[in-house]
């Protein structure tokens, strides 16, 4: 018995140790996110898989409160990596130098207009998401509610109290849009455009998706949200048309940074390296149709075939820049049609 349990522990000891290194010790990495839900453990999958030396534990939110949360760790970063969290956001922080430099391999290759113009670099692309409205066509029909084409017919006063929108205070979504109006038609009209919108919207949520989500159920005509919850709903079956308003739509990237102070840096290098490849991109490719790597074709269907020509001219620079002054003056003018926090 003695002989077969030191044959036996023997046997145990030898296989631990032709394990690859990796197998032995993985570093843990603590990754801030704004990712939607369901992305979250494909995206970890695919990056475990590939990184084998690392585990990833996701910290997610609404983009609003992950941005705040680090802004608030600033002094103690607890986050070794950001992935999947609006550009708007880490350029705020890039100028408050809260990321570490960092050029994952083959980032060059991304389009220009979706990484960092410093080198090193301080975040990368991802993909792209746009403003959208989720129209419920069988709730238009009941209500008598007109079909909007662009973010002008939104202020039609048949359809006071049947619009619900991202708050931006809380939502990357509700910022994004708001961006692309202050790029298309300039900041003092853009005012007066959220002035009048105002009165027709039933509520502000704190989640992008939510006011898809909304429409989908049929508690309000439309919702402005983000593109990849109205294809996905779309394509689960729900009464909705996806409109890409005619007048441009904002956008927003999903990024990747290293934060600056991480005890892993060498692992999230190879985090970060992971993010830009070809099989990453694959893996954005199943939830959105614009990817930061060209050449990688999406697998997601049911995407408007005219969104990407509509993309508004945004200066990410400048709008994270005033990112904090643009939402104090929203929550100034139209928070009170906020949904109650959680």
């Amino acid at each position: 018995m003695h002989r077969r349990f030191l044959a036996t522990a023997a046997a145990l000891i030898m296989g631990a140790l032709s394990l690859p290194a990796e197998a032995q010790q993985r570093t843990r990495l603590t990754v801030y996110t704004a990712l939607e839900n369901e992305q979250l453990a494909p995206f970890k999958a695919a990056a475990e898989a590939a990184v084998r030396d690392i585990e990833i534990a996701w910290v997610r939110d609404s983009t609003g409160v992950i941005t705040a949360r680090l802004l608030a760790e600033r002094a103690n970063p607890r986050a070794d990596v950001v992935w999947g969290l609006s550009a708007f956001s880490l350029l705020q922080m890039e100028a408050l130098d809260m990321l570490e430099p960092y050029t994952p391999r083959g980032a060059e290759a991304l389009r220009p207009n979706m990484r960092s113009d410093r080198s090193p670099m301080t975040w990368t692309g991802m993909d792209a998401f746009v403003a959208t409205v989720c129209y419920n066509t069988a709730i238009a029909r009941q209500r008598n509610l007109p079909r909007p084409t662009t973010w002008t017919d939104l202020l039609n006063p048949a359809l006071r109290g049947q619009i619900a929108m991202p708050n931006p205070s809380s939502s990357g979504t509700g910022f994004l849009t708001i961006a692309g109006w202050i790029n298309s038609m300039g900041e003092e009209r853009a005012w007066q455009f959220m002035n009048s919108l105002h009165e027709n919207i039933q509520v502000y949520t704190h989640s992008g998706s939510a006011p898809c989500n909304n429409a989908a159920r049929g508690e309000y005509g439309m919702g402005i949200s983000l593109d990849m919850r109205a294809v996905t709903l779309r394509n689960q079956g729900a009464p909705i048309e996806i409109i890409v308003p005619t007048d441009g739509v904002g956008f927003d990237l999903e990024a990747t940074a290293i934060m600056r102070g991480t005890r892993n840096l060498a692992a999230a290098q190879r985090l970060a390296d992971f993010a830009v490849s070809r099989e990453a991109m694959t893996v954005y490719g199943r939830f959105y149709a614009l990817l930061a790597l060209p050449g990688v074709t999406a697998s997601v269907q049911g995407y408007p075939a005219d969104f990407e020509q509509r993309l508004v001219n945004v200066n990410f620079r400048e709008m994270g820049a005033a990112r904090e002054r643009i939402l104090a003056e929203w929550n100034r003018r139209f928070d009170n049609k906020s949904a109650p926090r959680n």
